[in-house]
């Protein structure tokens, strides 16, 4: 799977919506929705601090690693 982003989770704790955190960081609500559907295939750190600020929270909020199932299967 990779890197899963978990923004929507941060935005329902702080009870806020996509295109106030967008306008607050300075991104447009389409690119913050590719960011925040998985669909973005990187993220400037720049981009990554800001919406930490806002959100009140750490990288490792908003960014997890889940590996691939299919990696289990090959080694056996």
């Amino acid at each position: 799977m990779g890197i899963v982003v978990d923004i929507d989770v941060m935005l329902a704790r702080r009870k806020m919506a996509v295109g106030t955190l967008a306008e607050r960081v300075g991104i447009t609500p389409a690119n913050l929705a590719v960011l925040k559907n998985g669909r973005a295939k990187a993220v400037r750190f720049t981009t990554l601090a800001a919406l930490c600020e806002e959100l009140d929270c750490q990288p490792g909020d908003l960014l997890r690693f889940e590996p691939d199932d299919a990696g289990e299967d090959a080694g056996a």
